[in-house]
């Protein structure tokens, strides 16, 4: 039986998860520059949280799965993700890199799920892979320049964001039905407790007690964003998405994030996009398309 497709309504909320991700990155740039990495990231999901969990349910799974996503999505992805930007990763070329999870989820899926990949879904990947990476040759005073290891924390940070997906493909076949919004809000307190736990032995008691008492406006405002917009809103929608669609359909979406993400942070922190930078996002939407509407024109023949 072949899988559903892919409704207006699905890519309409495709697109709204784009648009809130691709900002993320220009969000996150701004929160860290009064908090540190690991108390971002307790901050942000604590929000994410709290006081939420007193009147949703849980959602209808075991728990190991809600922790295990937790972990990977919370503690892995942006935790690693935030030390990158912190590490010299301009907020544009983050927002590209961190696209690499659309190629670890389908290699991932192959072997854990059983979800073989079209030929259109690697030619469609193989041409947004080139658009990555004339992007990234894209070499200049903006989102060309990047430190070797913030490279390789957002490589790690893209892998830990594939390993969510797939654990988000896994919960769904095992417990089919179960509630995305919940989900997304009972995971949330899993990296809690590790994240402060790490800003305690990273910074010290009195730092962590100084970021909450100096918090101004800015963190503030960027803890709300990725709190409620970035985690609760539009990781339940990707979630949803996951749980009705294949991951190799679903994660290639992401490889618009850098479009939106390139553009602001060249408004935000003036990363200026090169005429190289354009020419990729260009390959990046053909990629995508080719994706999606490969299998149409191969049974249109």
């Amino acid at each position: 039986m072949s899988p559903p497709s892919l409704t207006r309504k699905d890519y309409l909320c495709a697109l709204a998860v784009v648009v809130i991700w691709g900002l993320n990155f220009v969000v996150m740039k701004t929160g860290l520059k009064g908090l540190s990495p690991m108390m971002l990231g307790a901050l942000r999901f604590a929000l994410a949280a709290f006081p939420l969990i007193l009147f949703v349910r849980p959602p209808a799974l075991p728990w190991r799965w809600i922790a295990a996503y937790g972990l990977a999505q919370g503690l892995g992805q942006f935790g690693l993700l935030f030390v990158a930007l912190q590490a010299g990763m301009p907020a544009g070329m983050a927002s590209l890199v961190i696209q690499t999870q659309a190629f670890f989820t389908l290699l991932l899926a192959a072997p854990l799920l059983r979800e073989r990949a079209r030929r259109h879904h690697w030619i469609g990947l193989g041409v947004a892979a080139l658009g990555l990476a004339v992007i990234a040759l894209g070499r200049g005073d903006g989102p060309g320049q990047m430190t070797m290891i913030g490279f390789v924390l957002t490589l790690g940070a893209a892998f830990m964001w594939a390993v969510s997906n797939i654990i988000v493909r896994l919960a769904s076949n095992r417990a089919p039905g179960y509630d995305p919004f919940a989900f997304i809000a009972w995971s949330s307190l899993a990296p809690v407790l590790p994240f402060l736990l790490l800003a305690v032995l990273i910074d010290g008691w009195e730092p962590v007690l100084g970021m909450l008492a100096g918090m101004g406006w800015g963190e503030a405002l960027s803890v709300l964003y990725l709190a409620v917009l970035a985690t609760l809103v539009a990781y339940t929608l990707w979630t949803r998405l996951l749980t009705r669609h294949p991951a190799a359909k679903i994660a290639p979406f992401s490889l618009l994030v850098p479009v939106v993400g390139l553009s602001a942070a060249a408004a935000a922190y003036g990363e200026a996009l090169m005429p190289l930078q354009w020419l990729g996002a260009a390959g990046v939407l053909a990629g995508l398309i080719v994706n999606q509407l490969g299998g149409r024109w191969i049974r249109g023949r």
